[in-house]
């Protein structure tokens, strides 16, 4: 049988219940999780997003071994702009950060801040890195670059396939502004 977690919010009126291991670990340097980020950690959130090197650590899952399981009507979503793909998703009775969802995407991209801290599992690999401004070096500990990346979207791949192709839908109450 599966494992399962169950993860909530700061003040717990949010759950949420995992089932299994993720299916890779990753931290993200690109320019769009930085930028939001930046803008979310000013609310102030409840769990800092980003890693102390400007980083967004993340924890993935297929959207089928997630299950909201009480407060939904908690969360409230995020997006850069109106034609952004991505949203982010925090809570409003306590700015607890939850995931980033691709539109259209089969996984979420769980904020490893929704771990108790030090709890969350550690990321595996760098993606993005390119984006980040010239001379803010990243040190060697984890594997980056083009072919972490690549590899990366090939393990995207194998999760939809899993999945059958699906792509469930998240249904999320509020917007919020940042």
């Amino acid at each position: 049988m599966a494992t399962k977690t169950e993860l909530s919010c700061a003040c717990g009126a949010f759950a949420l219940e995992l089932t299994g291991e993720p299916f890779i670990t990753a931290e993200c340097h690109c320019n769009s999780c930085r930028e939001a980020g930046k803008r979310l950690d000013a609310l102030p959130l409840a769990r800092k997003m980003l890693a102390s090197n400007d980083g967004t650590p993340f924890v993935l899952y297929r959207k089928d071994r997630v299950r909201l399981m009480k407060g939904q009507e908690h969360l409230a979503e995020f997006r850069l702009n109106a034609e952004t793909p991505t949203r982010r998703v925090v809570t409003t009775c306590c700015r607890t950060p939850v995931f980033l969802e691709f539109k259209g995407g089969h996984w979420l991209s769980l904020y490893s801040a929704l771990w108790p801290e030090g709890t969350a599992p550690a990321p595996s690999i760098r993606t993005m890195v390119s984006d980040r401004p010239a001379g803010n070096s990243l040190p060697d500990d984890l594997p980056s670059g083009p072919l972490v990346t690549a590899g990366f979207y090939a393990r995207l791949l194998g999760a939809w396939i899993a999945m059958g192709f699906k792509s469930p839908e998240v249904t999320i109450p509020q917007t919020i502004e940042a």
